[in-house]
């Protein structure tokens, strides 16, 4: 996923760089573990594979990520109205992370 991730946020980069002349922005968002249907079908697959219930494969998730509980897609979707909002009208080539604190790095 890493790899994949640098991808996106160099394209994302590369098009915001041929953008600036027209005044198109273009920014990345880099979501951590959010809740969604998807996630919840991982955290379900993973629990009866270790034959444990939903719970306790989603605190262990957390545990292993770090995080204290995962994000709502509102969250995201919050992060993404700002973005494109006329507060952000200045940023531009920006990757948005928003991850409960998942990444370590800078």
């Amino acid at each position: 996923m890493g790899t994949i991730n640098a991808a996106i946020e160099a394209l994302a980069k590369a098009f915001a760089e041929r953008g600036i002349d027209g005044g198109v922005q273009v920014n990345c968002v880099s979501p951590g573990a959010v809740m969604t249907g998807r996630r919840l079908a991982m955290l379900e697959k993973s629990a009866a594979a270790r034959q444990v219930d939903v719970d306790t494969a989603k605190a262990g998730f957390l545990r292993q990520a770090g995080i204290k509980r995962f994000g709502a897609p509102e969250e995201i979707a919050d992060l993404i109205a700002f973005s494109v909002s006329p507060s952000a009208r200045w940023m531009t080539g920006t990757v948005l992370r928003m991850d409960g604190g998942e990444i370590r790095a800078v």
